[in-house]
């Protein structure tokens, strides 16, 4: 986090010594939920090592999952965390999991006391945004064959570290028909 951080060129080694200090670790075991439907969303995550899913239920009450965060990524239910209503997707770990957890109150603090920080989350946010509107685009535009072949050149880690339910699921495929896919591919 201190790399990260640092290579913003926004804060100082005490400012980031300081908020990384108001961090409270937390460690979750695979399965295990960091956020849960119908919560209000009252913490940001930094995922130190491991892998979460985020995911919400279909009306036909199926998990789809839209989301997979990496170490060096944070996590929240952003929109809960922004609105304070409760949350309709769920965070869970897909491996064990260390993350360093902030308060959203105090997220609000540094934010009001020092522009820099509050720079900082403009850039997550669009980031953020980026990410979802390159995610929408994509669903929409391309095939499941095309998704899948760009999460193999750009994200080869999912492949070895996302079961394969998972995978179809974000995808928007079903098991059977990423299964088809897969033998579609030549290495």
């Amino acid at each position: 986090m201190k790399e990260m951080l640092a290579s913003t060129s926004l804060f100082t080694e005490e400012q980031i010594n300081d908020f990384i200090a108001h961090g409270r670790e937390m460690n979750l075991s695979k399965g295990q939920s960091f956020i849960r439907e119908g919560e209000i969303v009252a913490k940001v995550a930094f995922i130190e090592s491991g892998l979460l899913r985020s995911f919400y239920y279909s009306s036909e009450e199926e998990e789809v999952t839209y989301c997979f965060t990496f170490p060096g990524d944070w996590a929240t239910g952003y929109s809960s965390y922004i609105t304070q209503q409760a949350t309709v997707e769920n965070i869970e770990a897909i491996t064990d999991v260390k993350l360093l957890v902030f308060s959203r109150d105090y997220i609000e603090q540094i934010a009001n006391e020092d522009i820099n920080w509050l720079r900082y989350l403009k850039m997550i946010a669009e980031m953020q945004y980026v990410n979802m509107e390159k995610r929408v685009f994509q669903l929409q535009k391309e095939s499941a064959l095309t998704r899948y072949k760009e999460m193999l050149k750009n994200n080869p880690e999912y492949i070895h570290l996302v079961p394969l339910q998972y995978l179809a699921s974000y995808l928007g495929v079903s098991q059977r028909h990423l299964s088809r896919i897969r033998k579609q591919i030549v290495f």
